[in-house]
């Protein structure tokens, strides 16, 4: 299975984007690009492969496989992805967060209903393994 994920808008707030494939259609959020630096940026562009995993924080998740220069990169749930080192919030290190849609939580830009939304994209995939097609629109 494929599923795709197509940013369209990156910012001091985060990189937004939808995620798509069979059943599958959500909003994300993911730090913003910073070079591919580790904890501060969003995954490159590319295909990724994705297998299911019990992490001990977020419980049974995605994690996308060999990401360059990465480690433990995974899909969980959160609702900020600002970069934290010009004072904004994050729930992500360089992971995906996906969401029902976006908005703002304060000041701040963020993916709304974070929990339903990774649950609903586990449901979908049936615990299968699949192949994560990332690119930019800008």
């Amino acid at each position: 299975m494929k599923i795709r994920l197509t940013r369209y808008e990156s910012g001091d707030h985060g990189s937004f984007g939808f995620l798509r494939g069979p059943g599958i259609r959500l909003h994300v959020i993911e730090l913003p690009w910073r070079d591919n630096r580790s904890n501060l940026s969003c995954i490159p562009v590319g295909e990724y492969r994705c297998e299911r995993v019990r992490s001990p924080r977020f419980g049974v998740v995605y994690h996308i496989k060999d990401v360059p220069g990465r480690s433990h990169v995974l899909i969980h749930s959160g609702n900020y992805a600002g970069d934290s080192t010009k004072g904004w919030k994050t729930h992500s290190h360089g992971c995906i967060l996906p969401a029902r849609k976006r908005g703002r939580l304060g000041k701040q830009l963020a993916g709304l209903c974070s929990k339903s939304a990774l649950s609903s994209f586990m449901s979908a995939l049936n615990r299968q393994p699949f192949k994560l097609i990332i690119e930019d629109v800008q």
